[in-house]
């Protein structure tokens, strides 16, 4: 009897708890980073011209603006090359077909972005690849290449150009380069992904011992010292971007895996594949540890139940190993909709995969590989996306350790009859530094003699650049309450001013 009561009792609190599972899903969470990747190494704008390529990318940032995403990582620099007006590299041949020739008509890809993404509330992060001077598909650099005119620091591996990590006037470089962007772009980040040392290829060998003898600076190991080669990077470039713009956040994009289990117990995970530490010489942990970046997505790209890389384990190590910076994971879309949730084979793993972000505590968000695939609306992917999981606007995950003050709230919030319709206004508080100026608002709405409860991520309309939001009028009979807020470059938030309305 006992038995079956608590049978029965179990059975019920295991419903209940789906579906409050489910509910919270269904309304999504408050803040949450919610990022695709556009790359430009795919080929979908190299010499398609500046109308076609501005035509692609405005059909793409609107789509995912449907889909909810809120942050576009755009890459700006794949083989020491530019897709915006730069004095340090050449124009990029993944735009016009040729390194060094400029688009025609004239434009700045980067500048056009940065334009379009904050029109539509999305932030912007420039996405370069540090060491990478060649693809394997680039066939004649121009004469300004950093590889024409210092062969010397550059060595070929696997039909690549690496800018060797060991020659400290690499580093310069691309402090320069970085530098440059954030100087003269209003860019939101800096984004880096998993290419440091290249990958590792069969019977090649990195030629770097020349730069050992000179640079080792007391280092004995070479692997240490390669390691040693990033970190100073990395560090030197977190210090440079807060110092010119604190407010830009500096992302890495690792490969998934940080050390498998057999060559580090203590720490690795049950995996057996490529590694960051030992493979591509790239301590994230240290760099997450010492906060040297403000955020981390690692690329865990398998399918929940990989063999060698098993999803579901992935997620929860970065889980509990990476949390003392914001954590977002990268989603391979293609292969999440290839492949059957084991425990409801009908189903694609998008799913299970979101519920594991749903549940481990310091996954603050998600970033697609890539935007086309979504748009493209691969295994309805984007559809899922726009009807549920991110149905409704999110604003962006807190960054104390940039700044933690909240701004001051909007002033004067005012319903007031135009040509255009029923529009609530407000004005801008005052703000003279970049901690308190506001940059973006966000619109509540609450039933009449409801709790006014901004933690409810169901009640946010609209969050907006604007100081106004259009009402939805219908008979002046419908009583409500709406709250505006006020967001810093930071999304942190004011308190509410309210307004009581007809509608």
């Amino acid at each position: 009897m006992k038995k079956s009561f608590f049978s029965v009792s179990f059975i019920a609190f295991m419903v209940a708890s789906l579906l409050f599972h489910s509910e919270c899903m269904a309304q999504g969470k408050k803040r949450e980073f919610r990022g695709a990747w556009i790359q430009c190494v795919n080929g979908q704008f190299e010499r398609i011209g500046t109308e076609n390529m501005k035509r692609m990318l405005t059909y793409q940032l609107n789509e995912l603006q449907k889909d909810g995403v809120n942050a576009i990582i755009f890459q700006v620099r794949a083989e020491c090359d530019a897709l915006y007006n730069s004095s340090l590299e050449p124009w990029s041949r993944f735009l016009t077909g040729k390194q060094g020739v400029a688009p025609s008509p004239y434009w700045d890809p980067l500048q056009w972005m940065i334009t379009e993404c904050h029109k539509r509330g999305m932030e912007l992060h420039a996405w370069i690849n540090p060491y990478r001077a060649k693809t394997k598909s680039t066939a004649t650099l121009a004469g300004t290449h950093v590889a024409i005119k210092h062969p010397e620091r550059v060595f070929a591996y696997a039909n690549q150009f690496i800018l060797n990590p060991g020659n400290p006037a690499n580093r310069e470089h691309i402090y320069k380069v970085v530098e440059d962007i954030v100087r003269r772009y209003d860019v939101d980040g800096i984004h880096m992904d998993d290419y440091f040392y290249p990958y590792p290829a069969v019977g090649e060998t990195i030629p770097d011992d020349r730069e050992f003898r000179l640079y080792n600076n007391g280092i004995s190991n070479k692997n240490d010292w390669r390691r040693d080669n990033v970190n100073v990077l990395i560090k030197q470039l977190s210090e440079n971007i807060h110092s010119l713009k604190p407010w830009v956040k500096f992302g890495i994009s690792p490969f998934g895996i940080y050390r498998n289990k057999k060559n580090a117990p203590l720490i690795g995970s049950n995996t057996n594949g490529l590694q960051n530490y030992d493979d591509l010489y790239a301590d994230v942990l240290l760099w997450i540890n010492n906060g040297w970046v403000d955020y981390c997505v690692p690329q865990l790209y398998w399918e929940i139940g990989h063999p060698a890389a098993d999803y579901e384990t992935l997620i929860t190590w970065w889980n509990k190993y990476a949390k003392n910076r914001p954590l977002f994971i990268g989603e391979n879309v293609i292969r999440t909709t290839e492949y059957p949730d084991k425990n409801n084979p009908k189903n694609n793993q998008m799913n299970a995969k979101f519920s594991l972000h749903d549940r481990l505590p310091y996954v603050n968000g998600t970033v697609l590989w890539y935007a086309k695939a979504v748009t493209d609306n691969v295994g309805s992917y984007g559809t899922a996306l726009r009807n549920y999981y991110w149905k409704r606007p999110a604003l962006q995950p807190l960054m104390p350790f940039i700044d933690s003050k909240a701004p001051k709230k909007p002033k004067k919030v005012k319903p007031v009859w135009t040509n255009d319709g029923y529009i609530l206004f407000w004005q801008q508080p005052k703000g003279s530094k970049w901690d308190d100026v506001v940059e973006k608002y966000v619109v509540y709405r609450f039933e009449d003699g409801e709790e006014v409860d901004l933690e409810k991520p169901s009640k946010i309309l609209a969050i907006t650049n604007k100081t106004y939001y259009k009402l939805p009028y219908i008979n002046g009979t419908k009583k409500c309450v709406y709250v505006v807020t006020s967001l810093d470059k930071m999304s942190n938030e004011s308190k509410g001013r309210k307004k009581r309305v007809k509608l």
